[in-house]
């Protein structure tokens, strides 16, 4: 690829800025340091004042804060504005792994790899994601029955939800397991059995939690974190053992 449009794609610089960002970086190749932004180079070698070039393929855990949304079409402030101004530049862009709605909070996946997003959201790869949710109003008790038959049909929806995990954390507190994500799925099915939702948070997606990673921030993943990642989607659709507890 040629040096230019691997700087663009990386979200360095514009690609028309690509001399003047040679002139003020120091990028280089098996230790030469390179001076012509039309050469070609090979992606992986490439080296940027002593760091190695961002990858090709981006995927950064973020722990979203109420009050942004997940659309660049939203108004308002957006989970993007937390990602750098070279996370931001990145082409193909970054894009959130599903949603989470405005007042909800936790663990958010951003991607370039379109392949990965399709996967990791789509209900036949079963991945599942854990949810916290502070109520309005006491659980009844019967919770758990009625959202783990397969047969709950939400108004507006066509089809029954897929069997979700309940597991009670108090009065007015219960922790859920989804393994698909329709529109504001959790508030609406506590909303179909005369509930609300005051507070909802997400703190587990797949294999991955927040251990360490403070509200608003962002980081990429690790080489093993991204195996386990795309290990769970990795053989296709799989059966989800409902157990008794669902905080491990």
């Amino acid at each position: 690829m040629r040096l230019e449009r691997l700087l663009a794609n990386r979200g360095y610089c514009m690609r028309s800025d690509a001399g003047r960002f040679l002139h003020m970086h120091v990028v280089t190749v098996g230790g030469e340091r390179l001076s012509k932004v039309e050469q070609r180079v090979d992606e992986a070698a490439v080296v940027i004042d002593g760091v190695p070039i961002d990858p090709g393929v981006m995927i950064l855990l973020m722990h979203k804060p109420v009050g942004l949304t997940c659309s660049r079409k939203d108004e308002g402030e957006i989970v993007y504005g937390l990602l750098s101004e070279r996370q931001q530049g990145r082409d193909p862009a970054l894009a959130t792994v599903g949603r989470l709605d405005k007042e909800t909070s936790g663990l958010l996946l951003i991607t370039d790899d379109g392949q990965l997003l399709h996967r990791l959201t789509s209900p036949k790869h079963h991945v599942p994601r854990v949810y916290v949710a502070e109520l309005d109003r006491p659980l009844r008790g019967t919770e758990a029955a009625v959202f783990s038959s397969g047969k709950m049909l939400l108004e507006d929806d066509d089809k029954p939800l897929l069997p979700v995990g309940f597991e009670s954390l108090g009065d007015k507190r219960a922790r859920l397991i989804l393994t698909e994500g329709r529109y504001h799925q959790v508030r609406r099915m506590f909303a179909s059995i005369g509930n609300h939702v005051n507070a909802l948070h997400r703190e587990r997606f797949g294999p991955l939690d927040l251990a360490g990673i403070g509200v608003g921030s962002v980081r990429g993943l690790t080489v093993a974190e991204e195996g386990m990642l795309r290990g769970a989607t990795a053989g296709g659709p799989r059966e989800v053992a409902w157990g008794q507890s669902l905080s491990g």
